[in-house]
């Protein structure tokens, strides 16, 4: 596997795991009775939203698409 292959897999493996919190926190939220308890599981989705955001900026910062080669044409591969 290449960096950019690991790098990938890490973030796919995070996202997961960060929308695992997110959703029993909304549930949470959702189903909770007492405002303290409501209000705790209302910052808890806050904060889930927010790192799932930097996760996608730092992706976005460290995974640069590798190029693929560009054929030449026949024109260009006959006169070099």
């Amino acid at each position: 596997m290449t960096d950019t292959t690991d790098l990938r897999l890490l973030f796919h493996r995070l996202n997961n795991q960060l929308g695992i919190i997110l959703s029993h926190a909304e549930l949470l939220e959702a189903k909770s009775r007492e405002d303290l308890t409501r209000s705790r599981a209302t910052h808890v989705v806050a904060g889930v939203l927010e790192a799932m955001n930097i996760a996608k900026e730092i992706r976005a910062r460290t995974i640069v698409v590798q190029p693929q080669p560009v054929s030449r044409p026949a024109s260009i591969r006959r006169a070099g």
